[in-house]
């Protein structure tokens, strides 16, 4: 496993909007890692939250505000640390902003994670999204 102390932690934005979340597929997948949520390093300088909010306009264009940080944890594909803000969209639109990094994004129902994030997502994370977004099935 990767020593979490020799890189900066990764923050990532859970965007809600229209009872749907953000995702982004990476073009360089992390192991298992295609999809994703808008995501990167932490800055020196910056709290979790102001990185999650920078990293998804750079990724794709949309401009949100952090509403509360949901939890932190190694991720257990990739060994590094990791932040989860909820965030709300204050405006533009979902695209592939940085062509370098993503090559796709997608606006993701409660029911189809499954298929996005087969081995399943950071438990807050997941109730948040329970409690968020209302399930179609």
């Amino acid at each position: 496993m990767t020593d979490t102390t020799d890189k900066p932690g990764i923050s990532a934005a859970i965007i809600v909007q229209d009872d749907k979340v953000l995702m982004v597929r990476r073009r360089i997948s992390e192991g298992e890692l295609m999809w994703q949520f808008p995501a990167g390093a932490i800055e020196a300088g910056e709290t979790a939250e102001e990185a999650a909010v920078r990293e998804t306009h750079e990724e794709t264009g949309l401009t949100v505000e952090a509403i509360k940080l949901l939890g932190e944890r190694v991720h257990p594909k990739t060994g590094r640390l990791m932040s989860y803000t909820a965030a709300a969209p204050l405006s533009g639109s979902a695209i592939v902003a940085d062509e370098e990094e993503l090559d796709a994004v997608a606006w993701v129902g409660l029911d189809e994670i499954p298929e996005y994030v087969p081995y399943g997502l950071f438990e807050p994370v997941q109730e948040y999204l329970d409690d968020t977004l209302t399930s179609r099935a």
